[in-house]
């Protein structure tokens, strides 16, 4: 006690009687406890100290009756182990990422054979190792636990050879192969050779998001059935119709790159591009514009005969909205973006493509003709769409 220099209070340093009596007996205060045993126990009081044995007692019991195991895992090393892997160590390989027409260049970062992470490829001249947000998230489909691991048939599981035989007992007559757009030369082959063993067969491609209308229009304007390849980079002026091409319109990853390009301010580019969008809803693209204007989806058409009108030089007519006569203010020397939704919407997009053919836009610097990002075969099944709801109806089918 001599030594010691710290107390927590008087009476542990003068050692008193009621300090010595208190050290004694830690829980001093007097706990009821119920003599009636009629009681269960969770109803009756008890002691803290027999509370904490309990307690104590109850929870080593739980876990000897539960006999939980952790599995083993064993890390067991190659007995021959391949040259080019190394566990923990990441590789990269150069692949494509291809969904509902979106074709990217990328590279699959893969550690001990399970792909991790999507980058895209900086050696790609069109996308120069851009990505999208839909190009990032794919790699989550490989570890969607929601997906069918085997075929089913009524629920249940079965082999692929009986999914095969069940499918081919069903085929009679003429077969009609209904798919989105396909890009892949091995994927045409097996489908070509499909047709051919079944005779009177038909493949018919139908897209959510289709450029039927794109197509069309810019046959009849130029004579070519395709849609070119925009340099957004090169455009003082652009003026884009319910385009989101920043976002879902045709190459969003090449144009993100080119639109900030033309955006950003050096030597080589004193001045920047100005972007005036025309949109029913929100969209990524209207977010960055420098003028944006909203309309009802309804308007659509007339405000792109405004726009050809106003190119023509006779005003801008048909349009109550004073906001939206600022189409007669578009720098007419600006190409006209549009995006499709509909066949239906053919005369819209003769609309634009009169503007670029009114002035010569057929050959500036911003739309290059000569290397079409999407030829006739691609997102065109809207045109085919209306034979074949015909002929399911003729059959008794639905829509």
């Amino acid at each position: 006690m001599e030594q010691k220099k710290h107390w927590q209070s008087f009476g542990e340093l003068n050692q008193s009687a009621a300090f010595n009596k208190d050290v004694k007996d830690e829980f001093n205060e007097e706990l009821p406890i119920v003599e009636d045993e009629s009681k269960s126990f969770l109803e009756a009081k008890a002691p803290r100290r027999d509370f904490l044995k309990y307690l104590g007692f109850s929870t080593a019991a739980a876990a000897a009756a539960a006999s939980c195991e952790m599995p083993v895992k064993k890390a067991i090393p190659f007995a021959n182990k391949p040259e080019d892997v190394v566990p923990g160590i990441s590789k990269y390989y150069a692949t494509t990422y291809v969904q509902d027409g979106d074709t990217v260049s990328i590279l699959a970062k893969v550690r001990d054979g399970r792909p991790i992470k999507i980058e895209g490829n900086d050696l790609c001249p069109i996308t120069k190792g851009g990505t999208s947000a839909r190009v990032q998230a794919s790699v989550l489909d490989l570890y969607d636990t929601s997906r069918l691991r085997f075929p089913t048939i009524d629920g249940k599981e079965v082999t692929f050879e009986a999914a095969d035989k069940a499918v081919a007992a069903q085929m009679g007559g003429n077969i009609v192969l209904l798919t989105s757009t396909i890009n892949s030369p091995s994927t045409k082959a097996v489908i070509a050779q499909f047709l051919a063993k079944y005779p009177g067969s038909k493949h018919v491609t139908y897209d959510a998001v289709s450029y039927s209308a794109m197509l069309l229009a810019n046959e009849a304007t130029y004579g070519v059935r395709g849609i070119p390849s925009y340099h957004f980079e090169k455009a003082k002026a652009i003026v884009s119709l319910g385009a989101d091409f920043l976002g879902t319109w045709l190459n969003p990853v090449e144009f993100s790159r080119q639109y900030a390009t033309g955006k950003k301010l050096d030597e080589k580019n004193p001045t920047m591009s100005k972007h005036i969008h025309f949109e029913s809803v929100a969209t990524l693209t209207g977010s960055n514009a420098d003028e944006k204007y909203l309309h009802r989806p309804s308007e659509t058409p007339a405000i792109a005969a405004a726009l050809l009108s106003a190119v023509n030089g006779a005003g801008v007519s048909g349009i109550a909205d004073a906001k939206l006569k600022h189409a007669e203010t578009v720098d007419k020397s600006a190409p006209v973006i549009e995006g499709d939704v509909k066949v239906k919407k053919v005369d819209r997009q003769g609309f634009l493509s009169e503007v670029t053919a009114e002035h010569q836009l057929k050959h500036a610097e911003t739309v290059d003709k000569s290397a079409p990002v999407i030829t006739a075969d691609v997102h065109v099944g809207e045109s085919k769409r209306p034979a074949l709801l015909a002929e399911i109806k003729a059959k008794g089918g639905d829509e």
